[in-house]
């Protein structure tokens, strides 16, 4: 496998590995793989690093929403220019360009189902290049970007028998 998508493999499961590890992983000098890491960051193939949070666990509340949106593209535009004033709300985690019955995904976060309802209806369907909307209400996650959310429990009841 190519030393970059190596890299890019493991980073992605793992962006706090520190670069000694990587290069031992890698087997490369710990120079070149940050040398390396810098010219992926420099020309925009790694975007960021993140944590992933399993808001379950703690006591914030938080409605996750996945959106789906059929627009009426621009004229030599194509979808870039509405994806774009999508996301710059600041509500807005991401937004996918589809093939399908909708053009675009958005996921959304907000404190309350109302909060994110009055998203959809006040900016996103007021937007004139929006036709339509489906909105779907994240309930629970069990796998998130490869890595699975809390594992399942131990069953600890006593075992009962006649």
């Amino acid at each position: 496998m190519e030393f970059r998508e190596e890299l890019l493999r493991i980073m992605e499961k793992n962006s706090r590995m520190n670069t000694k590890e990587l290069a031992v992983l890698l087997g490369v000098s710990e120079e070149a793989a940050i040398n390396e890491l810098k010219t992926l960051e420099d020309e925009g193939t790694i975007c960021g690093y993140h944590t992933m949070v399993n808001w379950d666990n703690v006591s914030t509340e938080k409605v996750t929403a996945l959106i789906e949106v059929k627009v009426t593209p621009q004229r030599g535009q194509g979808f870039d220019n509405i994806a774009e004033r999508i996301y710059n709300y600041p509500e807005v985690e991401s937004v996918y360009l589809m093939a399908g019955g909708y053009d675009l995904m958005v996921i959304l976060e907000g404190k309350t189902l109302k909060e994110v309802s009055g998203f959809v209806t006040e900016k996103l369907s007021a937007l004139e290049t929006v036709t339509g909307t489906a909105t779907h209400f994240i309930l629970k996650k069990y796998k998130d970007h490869g890595t699975i959310l809390g594992k399942k429990k131990e069953d600890t009841r006593e075992i009962v028998t006649p």
